[in-house]
């Protein structure tokens, strides 16, 4: 999918914004697939401005106070509200601290300015396979909150982009907030990302370690953005770790299980083989560097 169509304006549309959440469910229960949800917009608009996406209704939900929230329980998690800007999480001290992947990723996202308006749940809902913040969000076993009329319900990180530009949301349902669970205890996690020239992802990838020491309670998880149409976890590697074995080995194994699971696409922004070669840099860096070597 390229950027960069001769199109200086947006198709007309009907700007709608409710005022309570009650009132914004009822509007996209009621229009549906011809109504989109505006959070901060940047990625919206820039879908309008290419027409990928024309709706007749625009429906901006910054204005509903529960929905721009950031909450921590200790030993619980973290709820971030489907408005919270990417700048509030980028100065959040709880996710820098606890949630440091995906605050690393936060900062390479996009740029300061846009960054400003920009929000998360806006970001993971775009559902670019090149976007930053959803192989943060996998490590952590996050959680999106669904709200339509009908209800709620919570929809696992992994299960929430099914395709490129694709969601499982319904279309009278909107994102109110994730939720990151409590991480595990003693652990640490990063984020690295290779960029091609322009701002996206050809390869990004997340890790978290826990227990380092203990191999039958270590944990090592590993996420990857930007190698298929979707964002991956991969599972089959975390069993891996949980051998009593000398790191070089742990790694050998590790990439075998990596890309037996995960197969690189190609596209305009790198060939498979070149794909590859970044997956298996990035996962021995990020990894070497979460152990300490």
């Amino acid at each position: 999918m390229s950027f960069g169509a001769p199109y200086i304006s947006i198709p007309e549309f009907q700007y709608l914004k409710p005022k309570t959440l009650k009132e914004a469910l009822e509007t996209l229960s009621k229009y549906e697939d011809e109504a989109k949800v505006l959070a901060g917009g940047v990625g919206l608009l820039n879908l309008m401005k290419e027409r990928l996406v024309e709706p007749e209704y625009v429906v901006d939900i910054k204005g509903i106070p529960e929905l721009r929230k950031v909450t921590y329980e200790e030993g619980k998690g973290l709820t971030i509200g489907a408005t919270v800007t990417l700048s509030e999480l980028e100065n959040n001290e709880i996710v820098e601290r606890k949630y440091t992947a995906l605050h690393e990723a936060i900062k390479v996202l996009s740029d300061p300015v846009l960054r400003n308006r920009s929000t998360l749940v806006g970001n993971v809902c775009e559902a670019f396979a090149w976007m930053d913040s959803l192989s943060p969000l996998l490590v952590f076993d996050a959680e999106l909150k669904a709200l339509s009329v009908n209800g709620e319900r919570m929809i696992k990180a992994k299960d929430f982009i099914i395709g490129l530009a694709e969601t499982a949301l319904e279309p009278n349902e909107l994102v109110a907030s994730i939720f990151l669970p409590e991480p595990p205890k003693n652990s640490a996690s990063k984020f690295i990302k290779f960029r091609s020239r322009s701002e996206f992802s050809v390869i990004n990838v997340a890790s978290l370690l826990a227990n380092r020491d203990n191999p039958p309670e270590r944990i090592l998880r590993l996420a990857y953005g930007g190698a298929t149409p979707s964002p991956v976890r991969v599972f089959a590697v975390e069993k891996v770790f949980k051998q009593q074995k000398p790191l070089n080995e742990l790694l050998k194994e590790a990439l075998d299980v990596v890309f037996k699971e995960v197969s690189p696409m190609e596209d305009m922004h790198a060939s498979k083989e070149y794909r590859e070669h970044l997956m298996e840099t990035l996962t021995i860096k990020i990894i070497r560097e979460l152990w300490g070597e």
